[in-house]
């Protein structure tokens, strides 16, 4: 038996974030939705995504899955009850499907309707689906605290201290290949998991529930706040409370970053900081793609940032910033509210073409020593002509 995460076209109320990758691939706690089901099932899971991105992902083969749709973040009072599932059932939650049992074609086809045709059995439970990127921050401390758990049920405390200073070292799980030299991470009242292989400086002041992913560096000096994921290949430094980074994106340098999500392979310029609250303490609004319009994001929102975007130095971005994909953002006051995919400079910049795009990119993951793919490149391309 095999898993099938399913993406749907609500996948653009997500955008910018999944507009270079499935759903299942965004992180949130720990691991990605995909990591996780994968933690919880032991079972294969594949992808079902777009044809433009699918190309980065195996084609799955066909034959009788669990099918879940992207944006379900699981659980185990869930995942039991998609595991009691006779074929051609599925589960409904408060209307909608969440997951069925069936059997698919090879390879099974984008945008079939699926369970139209099948008995559902109701779940009663808590189920959360992923309907706007500032859900990310705003559930990291709950899937935080999740894969900490589900880490610590099955492998004993490893790794060494070093120099850190600890408070509450039960509630701390340090990887093998992981350095600490002369930090403080206070775990009173929350987790921190510290990844393999990763590096935390000097000073370095740290609050759970953080994550610090496989290969990624805290700088020194950096002032860490929960709910905070540095993704894998990360470089962090400065302030930063209650935000995301994907994977192998930089914040390397003094400046604050608050209720945020960045994407993979951003860069942000020394000095760059974002707002996440308005002076009036009034209601937040952030640009929706689906919607094409401005939506209520709370009281607190900060940046959300698509992968291959970067700021120059000392970079202010306004209260509930959203950037595009393949942006290079640079002007002087405050950012737009929104920026869109492939801009070239802040406040009405112009657009950045695609082959400069391409080798910029290029020279920005050679400094983490990741070449680029030709599939990411025919997505880029796909991206580019869509939206010109």
């Amino acid at each position: 038996m095999k898993i099938l995460l399913i993406d749907t076209p609500a996948r653009k109320k997500l955008f910018p974030l999944t507009l270079t990758r499935a759903t299942c691939d965004l992180r949130i706690g720990i691991t990605t939705l995909k990591e996780k089901w994968e933690n919880l099932s032991g079972l294969p899971v594949e992808v079902l995504t777009e044809p433009y991105l699918q190309p980065l992902y195996q084609l799955p083969v066909g034959g009788e899955y669990f099918a879940i749709y992207s944006d379900v973040l699981p659980s185990k009072d869930l995942y039991n009850s998609i595991l009691l599932l006779p074929a051609d059932h599925a589960l409904v939650n408060e209307g909608y499907v969440v997951a069925g049992r069936c059997q698919l074609p090879s390879p099974p086809v984008f945008g079939e309707v699926l369970f139209s045709n099948v008995a559902t059995i109701p779940f009663d439970g808590l189920v959360r689906r992923l309907t706007m990127p500032q859900q990310i921050f705003k559930w990291n401390s709950i899937y935080l605290e999740a894969d900490f758990d589900a880490i610590r049920s099955t492998r004993n405390y490893r790794g060494k201290a070093g120099d850190a200073i600890i408070t509450n070292p039960e509630n701390v799980f340090i990887e093998d290949g992981a350095v600490l030299e002369h930090c403080v991470i206070n775990a009173s009242t929350a987790p921190v998991y510290i990844g393999k292989d990763t590096h935390i400086m000097d000073e370095c002041s740290i609050r759970g529930p953080f994550a610090l992913c496989h290969g990624a560096v805290l700088k020194m000096g950096a002032k860490v706040y929960g709910a905070t994921t540095i993704g894998p290949g990360c470089v962090a430094g400065g302030e930063i409370k209650n935000s995301v980074m994907m994977g192998y994106s930089n914040k390397a340098h003094n400046g604050y970053l608050g209720d945020s999500v960045l994407g993979h392979w951003c860069n942000l310029g020394a000095g760059t900081s974002n707002s996440n609250v308005k002076n009036n303490a009034g209601t937040v609004k952030v640009y929706n793609y689906e919607a094409n319009d401005y939506i209520s994001a709370g009281d607190k929102c900060g940046l959300v940032m698509g992968d291959y975007s970067r700021a120059a130095i000392n970079t202010s971005f306004n209260t509930g910033t959203v950037v595009g994909i393949c942006c290079n953002v640079f002007d002087t006051g405050l950012t737009k509210k929104f920026i869109s995919d492939f801009s070239w400079g802040g406040n009405g910049g112009h657009r950045y073409l695609l082959p400069k795009c391409i080798e910029d990119i290029k020279q920005w993951m050679k400094f983490k020593n990741v070449p680029i793919n030709e599939a990411t490149i025919k997505v880029l391309t796909h991206i580019f002509d869509a939206t010109s």
